[in-house]
């Protein structure tokens, strides 16, 4: 039996699409004889015409996924994108190094490790980019007697 019209009555009586209107198999007689808009509303009212849920999207998956980022997985090589410096930007790495850098020769300053014009030699240095870290400025200090 033929019976799109009255789905389509039923669709835009309960303002859903086509495809949701689900249609008791049992009562199909009576549907095929419900060929106006009170009919189909009469069949809606008797639970004969019914609208199906709406599908959803299950957010399972990303749930679980964020979860196991947050613990700090799949966080390896294959996972990364962008460049190199993209995550870290050089410029930040940067002042990571200089504020640790400045901060430790103020300390061998305040300690009168070193002199002012030493402390101010190895400023410049550490400006230009001539250590890469701490440790290799106290290598470098140690290295040419700069150290009381």
């Amino acid at each position: 039996m033929n019976l799109t019209t009255q789905k389509r009555l039923a669709a835009d009586i309960l303002k859903v699409g086509v495809n949701r209107v689900w249609i008791d198999p049992e009562n199909i007689e009576e549907v095929s004889r419900a060929i106006t808009r009170e009919g189909v509303k009469q069949l809606i009212d008797n639970k004969i015409i019914i609208a199906r849920p709406q599908k959803g999207i299950s957010s399972y998956r990303s749930k679980k996924i964020a979860e196991q980022k947050k613990k700090g997985r799949r966080k390896g090589r294959g996972s990364i994108k962008g460049a190199k410096g993209a995550r870290n930007p050089k410029k930040k790495a940067w002042m990571t190094t200089i504020r640790a850098l400045r901060k430790d020769l103020k300390g061998m300053r305040d300690n009168r490790d070193i002199n002012r014009t030493t402390y101010r030699k190895l400023y410049r240095m550490a400006k230009g980019g001539a250590f890469r870290s701490k440790s290799y400025m106290k290598t470098y200090a140690r290295d040419h007697d700069l150290l009381r």
